[in-house]
């Protein structure tokens, strides 16, 4: 690593990106990379639609390997927030409650007995004036006398045979649209899928085909005298036309069962010219846009760069980061048109490698998630097939974004409930990705160990209280203002402490950082800080004589004033040396170093550069200081972005755990974060990790939460109340039974009791609009599953998203 001249200190200033030495360009950058194996979702090319019938999944991130062209001309349709886009194709309308199994059978078999028992009555003759409608359109001396005469001459039984086809016809349809028989070949043939669907209709074809050859179906004969009424009954002395003309009624009979057993599509997918997606999975088309083509570098002018990163995407010389990065390098360049032409030419000299990330990485070393770079989105998991969710989500996949984090997220769940492996990694994971492609800075902090990313994932990692840490972190923010350090210093030190004004904290610290700096040029270390708050005389007596030399008088006054303010009732400089304290311990030395020679890592760096930061933090044996460090690390992230002028990189703090992190001011800074393009992902065992008074505030201030499963019923009532109500529709049905004096009644009665399965009755139905909880504390207590969480979504431009049950695969 460069450190200008300051071998052996850990750190890097404000205004210069930390990191290794840039590499030369790789000469084949990587392709999107493939995930590990074994039974890791992100293996999945697909996503799997939910076991029962709901809208059609989207299609996932391309087969690793596969072209990037495809991949970037793949639709990514705007949606609703937190709908995974890429390939996303609308559900089918939602189809209304059928009815059961057993009454859908009922009530086809006995269609078909009442169909049968009245072809029967009509073969037998037992139905009166069963020929006056053919009478009335046909010659009457085709007819014996009166209206049960049948047919006299040859035309008149050629007339009979033709009409008894037609009513059959119109007999079997109307028994298949009153015993619903569509429905029951799609409930119980049709979703059983191939080859079941083509052996069972090749089945009915076979049966079809012997009751049309017996003449048990009247159509061979009707067709036999329609084609000799048509042509003539010379036609067939011809043994050939006979033959020819079975055929077609043959084929003519087949045709039907051929279409509903879909057997072409069978036979293209066993030869292999087509591919049909797998059960349960759906697969949107690329669509036919030239998003390969680069078309923003083309309309200004620029076609042979523009062709020359054609060419790279289509020979798999870049991957999608390269493919964001460059859209990304190019949007900033058209604001600056004196940018343009560096990076065209950066282009037709390197190709992909243009524009690269100051740490030379095109690429993560691995992935754990779904991710499309493009839209920055990251799948996190799937809308369950609940009730709770609208029709419209259910089984559509369910994504993290910018636009979703810049409002901040807080996630609440016991431990083991996935908040770190299914939520905060994919998160870190996506950000990460964002800054490799010049988008975003991500400021990652957890516990030692915790499963945040490897380290050549990140540029700078931060391992306090560890003899190998590389780095160090700046406990004043990097800024040179005494009054601004003493107020992100105190907020870190005693913002916990409700019984302190942090106010009056950050005026001590201001009264003795003001003079330090002044006669030191710098802030003081650790175990300076902790003498002067503790009020040691020869601490004080060196610091008085330094501003007197100097000729800081007004430094004095205020070092006056801290003097003959210590020790008075309420004076905070006793619990910010305690808290201090914390901080000064063996396993800390040589950290937070102040120095002319010291460079500790400062925060200010992370709004400035697209940097990717994990901060390690000695849980274990220093939880205390651990905590203090983290609301440290929040106030001055909240701090420094609020500050910032040039908003256009997405900044965003994760902390793994915000336990006793957050304070009231760090809450009202979590509200401003959304405004500088800025966002911070809380996550808490528990609400009561939060100071009781900050609940409400914490809950108002974010605009997406996430309840893990196996939270208890407070936190639940506060997320419920948080989320407010709904107005439903409301039936109340009183059923009262129908008693039958007569017979035929009773008879009627038992009949539809054995085709319903239940006895007869009333209803008399309420229908009323009231308002509901959109989940309940005992529901989001005791109903959600494990590995689920209920998760409501709200982007930066105001859009709302229900709270929805999602099924996390992060």
């Amino acid at each position: 690593m460069d450190d200008d001249g300051t071998r052996g200190v850990r750190g890097s200033s404000a205004d210069r990106v930390p990191g290794p030495a840039l590499p030369p360009p790789p000469t084949a950058p990587p392709r999107v990379p493939a995930p590990a194996a074994g039974p890791d979702p992100a293996a999945t090319p697909v996503e799997q639609r939910p076991t029962r019938p709901g809208p059609a999944s989207p299609a996932e991130q391309p087969v690793p390997g596969a072209p990037v062209d495809a991949w970037l001309r793949t639709p990514r349709p705007p949606q609703e927030p937190g709908v995974w886009r890429y390939g996303y194709t609308p559900p089918p309308p939602e189809e209304p409650e059928g009815v059961s199994n057993r009454s859908l059978l009922v009530g086809a078999l006995i269609s078909l007995l009442s169909a049968l028992l009245l072809w029967s009555l009509w073969r037998n003759g037992y139905l009166p004036y069963r020929l006056v409608p053919l009478k009335l359109f046909t010659p009457g001396e085709w007819w014996n006398p009166g209206t049960s005469g049948g047919p006299r001459t040859i035309e008149g039984s050629d007339a009979l045979t033709v009409y008894e086809a037609i009513l059959f016809g119109l007999l079997a349809y109307g028994c298949g649209r009153i015993g619903n028989f569509s429905e029951l070949f799609r409930r119980h043939v049709a979703d059983r899928g191939q080859p079941f669907l083509a052996l069972a209709a090749a089945a009915a074809a076979g049966l079809t085909q012997l009751l049309v050859w017996k003449e048990a179906l009247p159509v061979v004969r009707p067709v036999l005298v329609l084609v000799a009424s048509v042509a003539g009954g010379e036609i067939y002395q011809s043994q050939t036309v006979v033959n020819v003309i079975y055929a077609v009624i043959a084929a003519a009979v087949l045709h039907p069962f051929a279409r509903l057993g879909r057997w072409r599509e069978l036979i293209a997918a066993r030869r292999g010219t087509a591919a049909p997606a797998p059960d349960g999975t759906a697969v949107a088309p690329a669509a036919a846009t030239s998003a390969d083509q680069w078309p923003e570098l083309r309309t200004a002018g620029w076609t042979d760069a523009a062709d020359t990163l054609t060419a790279e995407v289509r020979t798999g010389r870049m991957n999608d980061v390269d493919v964001a990065r460059l859209r990304h390098a190019w949007a900033l360049a058209t604001r600056r048109p004196d940018r343009l032409a560096p990076l065209a030419e950066a282009v037709l000299r390197t190709g992909g490698a243009a524009a690269l990330h100051p740490s030379g990485h095109r690429d993560l070393p691995r992935r754990g998630a779904r991710h499309d770079v493009l839209t920055g989105q990251v799948r996190i998991g799937r809308c369950a097939d609940d009730p709770h969710n609208p029709y419209v989500r259910r089984g559509t996949g369910l994504a993290l974004e910018p636009a979703l984090l810049g409002t901040s997220l807080l996630a609440v769940g016991p431990p083991g409930a996935g908040k770190t492996a299914r939520l905060i990694r994919p998160v870190v994971e996506a950000l990460a990705l964002r800054a490799l492609a010049g988008q975003a800075a991500v400021l990652a902090v957890g516990g030692a160990g915790a499963p945040l990313g490897p380290d050549d994932a990140f540029d700078v990692v931060v391992r306090l209280g560890h003899p190998g840490s590389a780095h160090d972190i700046d406990l004043y923010g990097g800024t040179t203002d005494p009054d601004e350090a003493a107020a992100v210093l105190a907020e870190g030190l005693v913002g916990d402490v409700g019984s302190l004004d942090s106010r009056r904290a950050a005026t001590v610290l201001a009264q003795l950082l003001g003079p330090y700096r002044a006669a030191h040029g710098h802030f003081p270390s650790v175990p300076e800080l902790r003498e002067l708050l503790d009020g040691t005389p020869a601490a004080l007596a060196g610091l008085r004589a330094s501003l007197e030399a100097a000729g800081h008088h007004a430094m004095l006054r205020e070092l006056d004033a801290r003097s003959r303010q210590a020790g008075g009732p309420g004076d905070p400089a006793p619990a910010l040396a305690d808290r201090v304290a914390l901080l000064d311990r063996p396993a800390f030395t040589g950290f937070f170093a102040t120095g002319p020679d010291a460079r500790p890592f400062s925060l200010r760096a992370v709004g400035q550069h697209p940097l990717r930061v994990r901060v390690d933090l000695p849980e274990r044996g220093h939880a205390e200081a651990s905590r203090l460090l983290t609301r440290l690390l929040l106030a001055q992230f909240t701090a420094i972005t609020a500050a910032r002028t040039d908003t256009t990189l997405f900044a965003c703090l994760v902390l793994d755990d915000a336990t006793h992190a957050v304070t009231a001011e760090t809450v009202r800074g979590i509200r401003r974060l959304r405004s500088v393009n800025a966002g911070a992902v809380l996550a808490l065992r528990t609400v009561d990790d939060v100071p009781e008074t900050l609940h409400t505030p914490l809950l108002g201030a974010v605009g997406c939460t996430a309840a893990f499963s196996g939270i208890t019923t407070w936190d639940g009532k506060r997320f419920a109340e948080a989320w407010g109500k709904e107005w439903v529709e409301t039936r109340e049905v009183a059923q009262h039974t129908v008693f039958a004096d007569q017979p035929f009644t009773r008879a009627l009665h038992a009949l539809r009791k054995l085709v319903t399965g239940k006895a007869v009755t009333t209803d008399a139905v309420t229908v009323r609009q009231v308002e509901r909880e959109r989940w309940s504390a005992s529901e989001l207590a005791y109903a959600v599953p494990a590995g689920h969480a209920v998760l409501s979504l709200t982007t930066v431009q105001g859009e709302h998203a229900p709270p929805l049950l999602v099924h996390l695969d992060g």
